[in-house]
């Protein structure tokens, strides 16, 4: 990461849209409740029915493992938190109750808590959409819950992914690990603004070797394993274009591979202990929905500031894989909080939709160069034109999402 210093309500960002799939709505508007049984168990999630028409919808889920479990209701993109709930004990039985709006959606159990989970499937609600109302407090809370959700499931798939990153490297199978760095950083990339928050954590988890060496800190974390493993030149230069690549630094030995993976994997620990603390709960409702929209603000001018030059990931050329995961965390914040924007009359209207089109224009510039799912090229083989497009398209963009917190809050 670039060294910008952002608060939590860039943390809470990311949490408020999906309130709107499952807040509150005219009990006129909406249809009976209706329920669906779920069998969470080691290795599938199996719901009683794959459809339903929109409005109230209850899941009751019944824990079949030896292990605490979860159950998530996904949207279409199966990263944004539709509805879920978590610590289901045992051979305990836990409901969840939203209210769901027509789309595409997945159903995922989690048992233990951690990974990507086990049995996803498609869910699809048909019918008319339904008219939001309630409280507004109760609505905007619903949102701010929905985001710390997301947090957790991020960084639930973070730990176990950098367990098998630093397995990898510890190891010396650079080939393996080469290939999950981009991979495992996305689900850091999407929830980073949590960390900043938490004086020394990200530092240590993803300065850059400049940064590390400008504000006198030790260079641990994500960058520190990225140069072992794409060993520079002899002749090379650091990201800052000046320092040597080999100035004071050498690949590291088993011993030293074996220190920094650990630590890698403790400092990830204390980021998941965080956010399943009180602490971090109370956080998010201090900052509220404007924390949750300046976050989709402050992801986009990570990319701003370090993807779209070639910084971040300056020995692995992986740039592309940060920058379409700080775009899906900033679109994920966004899209919580749209519907408030869109309630303020014709210009909240105008706005949500300008909104809509630069996330999906700058969607498809991405994609013409891959994907998270099969892998970007290189930062080295974009062309000039490329990153001008780039620029241009996050320029366009970041003009009426700099609007999107004062109108949310009027």
């Amino acid at each position: 990461m670039i060294t910008s210093h952002r608060v939590l309500a860039a943390a809470a960002a990311a949490g408020t849209a999906v309130l709107l799939l499952s807040g509150c709505v005219a009990k006129s508007d909406a249809q009976a409740t209706a329920a669906f049984d779920v069998s969470s168990t080691a290795t599938d999630c199996a719901v009683s029915a794959s459809t339903a028409k929109s409005g109230t919808l209850t899941f009751d889920v019944k824990n079949d493992t030896d292990e605490v479990s979860e159950f998530y209701l996904l949207a279409e993109d199966g990263l944004r938190i539709v509805g879920e709930v978590e610590n289901i004990a045992p051979a305990a039985s836990r409901t969840l109750t939203v209210v769901a709006q027509p789309g595409e959606y997945f159903t995922l159990c989690k048992p233990g808590m951690v990974g990507d989970g086990v049995g996803r499937a498609s869910f699809t609600v048909t019918g008319d959409r339904v008219a939001v109302d309630g409280p507004d407090a109760e609505q905007k809370q619903k949102a701010v819950d929905l985001y710390g959700a997301f947090v957790k499931d991020q960084v639930g798939q973070l730990v176990p992914a950098v367990e098998d990153l630093v397995a990898a490297y510890e190891s010396g199978d650079d080939e393996t690990a080469r290939t999950l760095f981009p991979q495992t950083r996305a689900f850091y990339e999407r929830i980073e603004p949590v960390a900043e928050a938490l004086g020394d954590l990200d530092p240590r988890i993803d300065y850059r070797e400049v940064d590390a060496v400008a504000e006198g800190l030790d260079w641990t974390g994500f960058h520190r394993i990225e140069k072992d493993l794409w060993v520079p030149a002899k002749d090379a230069l650091n990201a800052d274009g000046e320092t040597p690549a080999w100035q004071d630094w050498a690949p590291s030995t088993p011993a030293e591979r074996a220190d920094y993976g650990d630590l890698l994997l403790a400092d990830v620990q204390e980021l998941y202990d965080y956010v399943h603390s009180d602490d971090f709960t109370t956080a998010l409702d201090d900052q509220g929905i404007g924390g949750i929209s300046n976050g989709a603000i402050a992801l986009l001018d990570e990319v701003a500031t370090g993807k779209i030059s070639g910084e971040e990931d300056w020995w692995s050329g992986t740039d592309l894989f940060d920058f379409a995961a700080n775009v899906e965390g900033s679109k994920m914040a966004f899209s919580l909080v749209q519907d408030f924007a869109a309630a303020q009359g014709d210009d909240g209207e105008a706005l949500v939709s300008e909104i809509e089109t630069g996330y999906t224009a700058l969607e498809e510039s991405l994609a013409a160069h891959g994907s998270l799912a099969e892998g970007f090229v290189g930062y080295g083989e974009l062309t000039e034109a490329d990153k001008r497009e780039f620029t241009d398209l996050i320029n366009a963009l970041a003009e009426p999402l700099s609007q999107l917190t004062g109108t949310v809050l009027d």
